[in-house]
């Protein structure tokens, strides 16, 4: 449904951020877009939403085109909605009335309904008549979700959408909406730094470097075949090291300690992290990470072992 063909965009002829970008996403399916600070995350998702005017390439949503400011005097394209970090809220009204502003007022039981439903979905029921200057950023954040929700677009674009909220929140509320969307068939892109959103809900992945699409494919793959150091960083801690002259990318759950092994490090640290330890060491001169399920005390020598690594030389095959 939707055909990104080609298309080049920069704030300024010397300021390229999007170089030759060409994909497609079909109805109800779910890309999520990563990349480091300042590749194009968010300029890509203004662009595809309408609000930017491309310097080279075209943007359709099935057969219609989708045009910047130059050609709507309103930007934005009708199909779709666009949810940025620094969302649109009207205060001074509830979380009821700001999720049904864009709804029918000739059908108040059916616009009623769709909004129970929508802060069932946000699990922000008990702040339906809240004003909204009253509420959290994080609150905040759900009731612009909802709310771009409200008239059931055919595609949703999501700038860092959990970024303001609660750790204990994110989890439930990002099954929620992630279901809801593919209950809905509403196909979604998620501009995000976050690998839970990529990892778990994603049917695509995008990793953007240096304002160029790196690589896009299904995301397991993408995690256990990065192509470079740049993209499993994206993921978790990653160590590159060298082993007799092979060059090795490997997780921190990917190695273990073992009783035995020509492969010692020297322990200098270790970060409580919950349910393991992180553990840093030297290895061979070489900075290393790796987790371990208790505390290895500073200055202990262990051997470790390696399981499926990350080679180097076999990415992109």
């Amino acid at each position: 449904m939707l055909l990104v063909n080609n298309i080049t965009f920069g704030y300024s002829k010397n300021n390229i951020v999007l170089n030759d970008f060409d994909f497609s996403l079909k109805k109800g399916e779910h890309l999520c877009v990563m990349g480091e600070s300042g590749c194009g995350k968010s300029t890509l998702l203004k662009a595809i939403y309408g609000l930017l005017d491309l310097q080279k390439g075209e943007i359709f949503w099935d057969k219609h085109q989708v045009l910047g400011p130059e050609f709507n005097l309103v930007p934005g394209f009708e199909k779709f909605k666009y949810v940025a970090q620094h969302f649109d809220l009207m205060p001074y009204i509830s979380v009821s009335e700001n999720i049904k502003k864009f709804l029918s007022r000739f059908y108040p039981e059916e616009s009623e309904q769709r909004t129970q439903e929508l802060l069932q979905v946000i699990e922000m029921k008990s702040f339906a008549n809240v004003k909204v200057k009253n509420l959290s950023g994080g609150q905040k954040q759900r009731v612009a979700i909802a709310r771009a929700l409200a008239k059931k677009p055919e595609l949703i674009l999501l700038d860092e959408p959990f970024s303001q909220i609660d750790n204990f929140k994110k989890n439930s509320l990002r099954r929620n909406i992630f279901s809801y969307l593919k209950e809905k068939n509403i196909a979604c892109i998620v501009a995000t730094h976050d690998k839970n959103d990529a990892l778990s809900f994603a049917d695509k992945l995008m990793v953007i470097k240096e304002n160029h699409i790196l690589i896009n494919d299904n995301p397991k793959t993408i995690y256990s075949k990065p192509k470079e150091k740049y993209v499993a960083a994206l993921f978790d801690d990653v160590n590159e090291i060298s082993i007799d002259g092979e060059n090795l990318l490997v997780y921190p759950h990917q190695i273990e300690v073992v009783k035995a092994s020509s492969l010692e490090v020297f322990v200098t640290n270790s970060f409580f992290k919950g349910s393991y330890w992180l553990v840093e060491g030297n290895f061979e001169g070489q900075k290393i990470f790796f987790n371990h399920y208790s505390l290895i005390a500073q200055k202990t020598m262990v051997s470790i072992a390696i399981k499926n690594h990350l080679d180097c030389k076999n990415q992109g095959d």
